[in-house]
């Protein structure tokens, strides 16, 4: 059961998830964090460190986050875009912009 990063993360990308992992299993979209369910080893060191509250276990997902499973999947599985490419999934590409308040 991989963590996943919801969208929570879009346009935030505080990155604090990153440092913590210890298999450098997350990367870096355009407007999001992924998690690579190949490599993340359910550690769950990410989770509590993400100010955003973007990161759940995959069995775990809000209602209105689901979709953020196969999207984190996608990412690495496509070959057309993701952190490889330094692109999003479409789905992400095609939210709204957000401002990340520093107040």
């Amino acid at each position: 059961m991989p963590y996943v990063i919801t969208d929570a993360c879009v346009d935030i990308m505080d990155r604090a998830c990153i440092e913590q992992c210890p298999v450098d299993c997350i990367e870096q979209g355009e407007r999001m964090m992924y998690i690579n369910p190949d490599f993340c080893i359910d550690c769950g060191a990410c989770q509590p460190v993400c100010p955003q509250g973007a990161i759940f276990l995959d069995n775990n997902l809000p209602d209105g986050a689901k979709q953020y499973k196969g999207i984190n999947a996608d990412a690495y599985e496509s070959g057309e875009f993701g952190p490889e490419f330094g692109t999003d999934h479409p789905d992400v590409a095609a939210l709204p912009m957000r401002v990340k308040d520093d107040a």
